[in-house]
């Protein structure tokens, strides 16, 4: 029996120096697959650097939200959208656009289902503290996941909050973000291991794995780029609270 070990991150939001350091933790471990759940850009001053990078490195790549609106943000939109956009390509943007919206595999007799934010769309947020009925409906199939059977193991990124919840034989698990962590300040990608495309039950693993990086080296990078809202995307990164929490 060979186990197979498998990167899934999400949510790099433009920050390069922290991509960088998960995929050279990833390597490190021998691990060659890579899943990327979305919101490569955004937030951070190098999205057009990140596309190309997880365009080189992962096997699959899921449409996030911002992927999914960036192209279609006008010239009358937020200053700091316009930049955001405009750092990007064309060809960048509309390859975004076409990102699926779900992933589906089978490990250790399990059927997982991977997507950015919720299994009705990259735009409906479920928080850690979510409900019951949120935590069935990520379970179900969907107009956008497709109609086939359901799986009994979910994942997904959009909150940036890293956590892994298993309730009757089902486990739903959040893999946090790698650039713009908000539960601590440290990126965060998870490893599944198992026997894959396996239908019987085999032994099985959700790792977590925290990965230091030089913060102030990118914060520095923002700053030289003269990008929008660097001050506020400073200090979320270097202490995990959301902007909107600050204001509050």
């Amino acid at each position: 029996m060979s186990l197979e070990r498998i990167a899934v991150i999400s949510d790099v939001h433009g920050n390069l120096t922290a991509l960088e350091a998960v995929l050279d933790d990833i390597a490190a471990r021998g691990i060659t697959r890579i899943l990327n759940l979305g919101d490569n850009i955004g937030k951070g001053p190098r999205g057009a650097a990140v596309v190309e990078r997880v365009r080189e490195v992962c096997e699959i790549n899921v449409r996030g939200n911002w992927d999914d609106f960036i192209g279609a943000i006008g010239d009358d939109g937020p200053v700091e959208m316009q930049w955001w956009r405009d750092e990007l390509s064309a060809g960048q943007r509309a390859w975004l656009g076409d990102l699926p919206l779900s992933h589906d595999l089978t490990l250790s007799g399990r059927r997982i289902r991977l997507f950015h934010a919720s299994a009705e769309s990259p735009h409906v947020r479920v928080r850690f503290r979510h409900s019951d009925a949120q935590f069935e409906a990520m379970f179900h199939a969907t107009e956008m996941t497709g109609f086939g059977p359901e799986p009994t193991v979910v994942g997904y990124g959009d909150i940036h909050d890293a956590y892994i919840h298993s309730r009757d034989g089902r486990t739903l698990f959040n893999v946090g973000s790698v650039g713009n962590p908000l539960d601590e300040p440290t990126p965060s990608y998870v490893i599944l291991e198992g026997v894959l495309d396996a239908a019987e039950l085999a032994p099985f693993e959700v790792r977590f794995v925290r990965v230091p990086y030089d913060v102030e080296a990118e914060i520095a990078v923002s700053h030289s780029l003269g990008m929008p809202r660097t001050d506020e995307w400073a200090l979320e990164l270097r202490s995990a609270v959301y902007r909107g929490r600050m204001a509050s």
